[in-house]
Parts: structure tokens; sequence; C-alpha cells
């Protein structure tokens, strides 16, 4: 059972991560050309809010 959730959120992390460049391919080009710029610093801490978001949520689903 285990094995069919992770493959599960697997799946869904592809969906959404594909989601923008599909629907949007212009504005994620600008989007990933701005990231690019942007410093370490900046960026580690946009994936710290990325990580305690969804930890927060998956606490909060349990």
């Amino acid at each position: 059972m285990l094995d069919n959730i992770l493959i599960s959120a697997i799946a869904l992390v592809f969906i959404f991560e594909g989601l923008m460049p599909f629907v949007f391919p212009h504005f994620w080009q600008k989007m990933m050309s701005e990231a690019v710029k942007m410093e370490e610093k900046k960026i580690r801490l946009m994936g710290l809010i990325s990580l305690v978001v969804g930890m927060v949520i998956l606490f909060l689903m349990a």
C-alpha cells in the first residue's frame, strides 16, 4: 500500500511540474530566465518555504 501512495505522490509532482510549461510556455520560460539571475540565498529560502508548506500540509492531512 505504501508503494502505491509513494508512486502516486511522485506522479502528482510530475503532473504539477509539467502543468506550467504546458499551459503557459512563454510565462514559464520568462520565469525560469529570472530564476537563473537570482541569488543562491533567495533560491534556498524559496526551497525552504516550499518544504515547510509541504510538511504543514502533510501534517494537517494526517
